[in-house]
């Protein structure tokens, strides 16, 4: 072969190997080699806080069994291990016993002070005077407060009791009638056929209602009730957030809405309809606390009920009365009943009065019983209501 022949060659084969490299680099992502770019005047090429630096080849290289678990990504168990755990309320049957020192402490004068009265030496006018006096200071009510007087010297003037252990009998036996063990204090929770019972809760302003509906729920899930929240206060701007807290914290779910303001009607209809898809035991309504004496929003509160019963019954309707109010619970009491048929009441506070006679009156005011009662702050101190526990608390 001439020089001339190998020289083209040569250079035939140079062309082909530099083509195919070049082929094989852009093939791989990469981009042919560029000249570097002069700086820019005034610009700063150091690099910053965080950037990331390219490790040098011989940097040494850690094993799995290295790394520390801090180093790898958080994963979902991870979110899930970091949110609270959910709680496990208390079973509800022998709360009202477990409370009972305390509601002994703050209702002295109905009990303690008629034993201190009726252990006198001598038992005159006078002292049935202040028995009859001591009764009405404690809320039991003009009609009641007449039946026990009478009872209790029937008891002194006929039976011939006049011994101290005979006498807190007799006062235990008439106080334990007038409370009237008789009526039904269950809840109406069991619902009905694919549909969930409906609880409405109302009452005035600063009763603890919506408090009282988040510990209502934790005596339902007690007793292994899946309960649905409607949180249908939707003028207090805090309401639902507290509503949505309590059902949280036993894992139960809290319809609302997006607003303030929103229409409480139709909150209301929505937690009805979530509570039907989720095949739910139980759902509890939430309502705005209104003063009595305001047609328009007890008008309101009776648009609720109805707007409710065009999806399902309501079972119950609980209104929540603030013990310490005395006769003036009483009033909002007869109002509540006219616009929405009220089934059962919850007496809050009652560990903070000494007026446990409004107990009583209630119940003959209204013809509906006493179904709850709340014994202090703790999520698990409401208790069902037990006409004899309550008795054996005051005379404890």
């Amino acid at each position: 072969m001439d020089p001339l022949t190998l020289i083209i060659v040569l250079a035939v084969a140079i062309a082909v190997l530099a083509g195919a490299g070049l082929a094989l680099l852009r093939g791989r992502g990469g981009k042919a080699p560029q000249a570097p770019s002069a700086p820019r005047p005034g610009t700063d090429y150091a690099p910053g806080v965080g950037d990331d630096a390219t490790p040098p080849r011989d940097a040494p290289k850690r094993s799995v069994q290295d790394v520390d678990v801090l180093d790898r990504e958080p994963e979902l168990g991870d979110e899930l291990e970091a949110l609270p755990p959910i709680e496990h309320p208390d079973e509800p049957r022998g709360r009202l016993h477990r409370l009972r020192a305390r509601l002994a402490r703050s209702n002295t004068a109905l009990g303690h002070g008629l034993l201190a009265l009726l252990s006198r030496d001598t038992i005159d006018e006078q002292t049935w005077d202040e028995v009859e006096e001591t009764l009405l200071a404690a809320d039991l009510g003009v009609g009641p407060t007449t039946e026990l007087v009478a009872r209790l010297r029937t008891h002194v003037k006929v039976d011939g009791v006049a011994d101290p252990a005979g006498l807190r009998a007799a006062l235990r036996t008439e106080l334990v009638a007038l409370v009237d063990p008789t009526m039904d204090r269950e809840l109406a929770v069991g619902g009905g056929l694919g549909r969930p019972a409906v609880v409405l809760v109302v009452g005035v302003n600063g009763t603890g209602k919506t408090t009282t509906v988040g510990k209502l729920a934790r005596v339902l899930v007690a007793q292994d009730k899946d309960v649905v929240l409607g949180a249908a206060d939707t003028f207090r701007a805090a309401a639902a957030d507290q509503l949505e807290t309590w059902g949280a914290r036993v894992g139960v779910p809290t319809i609302r809405s997006d607003r303030d303001g929103a229409d409480p009607a139709a909150v209301a209809f929505d937690a009805v309809n979530a509570g039907i898809e989720a095949e739910a035991d139980v759902v509890l309504i939430d309502t705005a606390g209104r003063l009595q004496n305001k047609a328009g929003l007890m008008d309101e509160l009776g648009k609720v009920k109805r707007v409710i019963e065009k999806r399902s019954p309501v079972d119950e309707v609980l209104l929540v009365l603030d013990a310490t109010t005395g006769q003036n619970g009483m009033r909002q009491a007869k109002v509540f009943s006219e616009v929405v048929n009220i089934t059962g009441i919850v007496l809050t506070k009652l560990d903070g009065t000494a007026k446990g006679g409004i107990v009583v009156a209630v119940q003959r005011e209204l013809g509906v019983p006493v179904k709850l009662v709340g014994l202090g702050e703790g999520p698990d101190d409401l208790a069902p209501f037990d006409a004899e526990e309550f008795v054996d608390a005051l005379l404890a």
